[in-house]
């Protein structure tokens, strides 16, 4: 290492990662030998790529010094080694054959005997690691030669994902090459499926899924006699490794895996859940049964026709023994709402059970989901403690995360915000928890902004809460939101449209827009001025469809000078065109030209569209118009008849839009 010249060569990030930094790590392996582990590793990888894709220099002139390390058998960071030569050898494939790169291969292939050789190492983690170096031949021998089955089982699965690249490979090299080693790999998982272990066989099942979606399909009897077979359960912790992952699988990650490898067929992929359920009954299996509830959430929330099959099983697993299964099932029958509605008293039973989620993690308690599920089933035994539940996770700390599409506890406002009918009970509390918050904390935090949110979707059921916001309109991170809550009051609220006035921020033409708008709204009886401004804004070149022109919709005729410029905005803007469009019919009371645009909106839904927010302001815009057009009407019929989740989310918040976008589809539907 020290005859290298390391100043020639240059690292993936050389502001921050200067080439010396490659020679110190890997002298730092050298002395540490034995003790030497995966943190050791690190600094290269930070060296030794490039970001976005590529090898820098450096990789090269570092690879035959990587590899004497990986074959030394008293060093003690081996694998992890190992594991660096994949990643290097995994970019410069996806690299091509670029000059750089051109330097890289001559040096591997000068190295290609002691790669070779890794492959069979004594120690299994090192040939388990080698495999994302070996090639197509390389890997088929190693087939015949390894005993070692947690050897065996990734090198089955890299036969299968091999086979398939080779098989989509284009037509290049030898087509006779190709086709053989795809069938020497497909006579080998046919083997394994007719004589090698239980486990082994589902890997082999896996392994001809990267060859042929369906294989899965044809074997679902002996998928799930695998995996739900106790005896073997244990197997696949001992077995199921593969390169680059630092634990094994679980029987449960195997069963995950596997369901999913049905996706493409919906039928057979929630018959196969069912049928897991079944056989998770009948053994009592608590792991396979929180398999079930993942697997049936990741169906319902793709897609509507789940709801028949996922009901019977969630409720079948409410009473489990097991507080994660209880959890996962509460949440399902929360979301299955109204569906749901025969199982209330069963989840009324459930309101103080304190069961928490210790495998997945999710938040929350097995009550606080069934309080969920009992307040979307407009249950009043839901309503109780509800907001104390509902705030716990933020009364000490603002900070939540969670996987995006797993089950988790919903957000405050979305909860409270349909709940306007009882604000009677739930505001006294939620008022409790902004003061004992302003208490702790001395300023207006998280729950804050969850009040203003809720205030506004109340509009005059939350006229009590009139003292506690008013005096946030001097406070610019909410001004703007305390005047939609004042506006969403009604005549309530009127008395405060001067202090809206006041609340303009001077060096913001956008808020003179807006407090004058408000004011206007809630007291009536304007000079004129709300008009003027927002004429004046919309008459700006760079006058945004929403915004002013959004507000000048309400004042209906009286905004007829300003007619043309939104005409203009709707006929040439890239976004917000129907929002335009319905500003122009309200002006000039022509529903002609609206109709035409909200009428593409949804068409254009229809096809390939995925713009959920410009379908809902269309529908919208139809529901104000009171009529529909026979195009539209049409295309919506369409898309009401998808069975996917009409959302860009997906997670619980994917059935909330669908519902509420169906019922405005069915209330458009319903006009005239």
């Amino acid at each position: 290492m020290d005859a290298v010249d390391w100043n020639g060569f240059a690292t993936g990030v050389p502001e921050h990662h200067p080439v010396k930094e490659v020679p110190r790590a890997l002298h730092s392996l050298v002395r540490r030998g034995p003790a030497a582990t995966e943190e050791d590793c690190y600094p290269l990888y930070s060296c030794l790529f490039v970001p976005g894709g590529g090898l820098p220099s450096a990789a090269a002139a570092a690879l035959p010094f990587l590899t004497a390390l990986a074959c030394d058998p008293t060093n003690g960071a081996r694998v992890s080694l190992v594991e660096l030569l994949g990643a290097l050898h995994g970019a410069a494939c996806e690299a091509g054959g670029q000059v750089a790169h051109g330097v890289w291969w001559e040096e591997w292939r000068r190295q290609g005997d002691k790669i070779t050789a890794l492959l069979t190492d004594p120690a299994p983690g090192v040939r388990r690691a080698a495999l994302l170096l070996a090639d197509d031949d390389a890997l088929l021998e190693r087939w015949h030669a390894e005993t070692d089955p947690a050897v065996r089982l990734p090198l089955l699965l890299a036969l299968g994902s091999r086979a398939a690249t080779t098989a989509r490979a284009p037509e290049t090299g030898s087509a006779g090459g190709r086709h053989r080693f795809t069938g020497a790999v497909e006579a080998v998982l046919g083997r394994v499926l007719r004589d090698d272990e239980p486990v082994l066989q589902v890997a082999a099942v896996i392994a001809q899924a990267s060859l042929d979606r369906d294989a899965p399909l044809r074997h679902t009897d002996l998928l799930l006699d695998v995996l739900a077979d106790p005896d073997v359960r244990p197997r696949f912790e001992r077995i199921w490794w593969l390169p680059d992952v630092e634990i094994p699988f679980t029987r449960d990650d195997v069963a995950a895996w596997v369901s999913g490898l049905l996706d493409h067929v919906p039928p057979a992929a929630l018959s196969f859940v069912t049928r897991l359920a079944d056989a998770a009954e009948r053994t009592a299996d608590d792991g396979l049964r929180r398999v079930v509830l993942d697997e049936a959430w990741r169906h319902l929330v793709l897609r509507r026709s789940a709801a028949e099959t996922v009901l019977p099983l969630a409720a079948r697993l409410l009473d489990c023994a097991d507080d994660c299964v209880r959890l996962k099932a509460a949440h399902l029958l929360a979301m299955l709402a109204p569906d749901s509605g025969p199982y209330a008293d069963r989840l009324a039973a459930l309101l103080d059970d304190p069961g928490t989620d210790k495998i997945s993690w999710i938040e929350g308690t097995v009550g606080d989901f069934a309080r969920w599920a009992l307040v979307r089933l407009g249950d009043p035994r839901g309503l109780p403690g509800l907001v104390e539940s509902l705030w716990a996770p933020y009364r000490e700390q603002y900070g939540r995360s969670w996987v995006g599409g797993d089950p988790r506890r919903p957000e405050m406002h979305e909860v409270l915000a349909p709940l306007g009918r009882h604000a009677d009970v739930l505001l006294p509390a939620l008022l409790e928890e902004v003061r004992q918050d302003h208490e702790r904390h001395g300023d207006h935090g998280e729950i804050m902004g969850t009040l203003l949110h809720v205030a506004e979707k109340w509009g005059p059921n939350a006229l009590p809460v009139l003292p506690v916001v008013l005096p946030l309109l001097k406070d610019t991170r909410y001004s703007w939101r305390v005047v939609d809550v004042l506006v969403a009051m009604g005549p309530g609220a009127a008395s405060t449209a001067g202090a809206v006035r006041d609340a303009v921020v001077l060096d913001d033409p956008g808020s003179h827009h807006k407090m004058a708008w408000a004011a206007w709204r809630m007291a009536g009886g304007d000079d004129g001025t709300a008009l003027r401004l927002l004429g004046e804004a919309v008459h700006d070149e760079q006058a945004s469809p929403y915004g002013p022109v959004l507000l000048l919709s309400d004042f209906g005729p009286a905004a007829a000078a300003y007619a043309g410029r939104v005409r203009e905005i709707m006929e040439n803007a890239k976004y917000g065109r129907a929002t335009a469009a319905i500003t122009l019919w309200a002006i000039t009371c022509d529903a002609s030209a609206t109709l035409a645009v909200l009428e593409q909106v949804v068409v254009r839904f229809a096809g390939d569209d995925d713009h959920y927010g410009d379908l809902s302001e269309a529908l919208h815009g139809f529901l104000r118009i009171g009529t529909v057009t026979p195009a539209a009407r049409r295309a919506l019929r369409l898309v009401a008849a998808r069975d996917l989740r009409l959302s860009n989310d997906r997670d619980y918040r994917a059935i909330l839009d669908d519902q509420e976008l169906r019922s405005t589809i069915d209330a458009v539907l319903a006009l005239p």
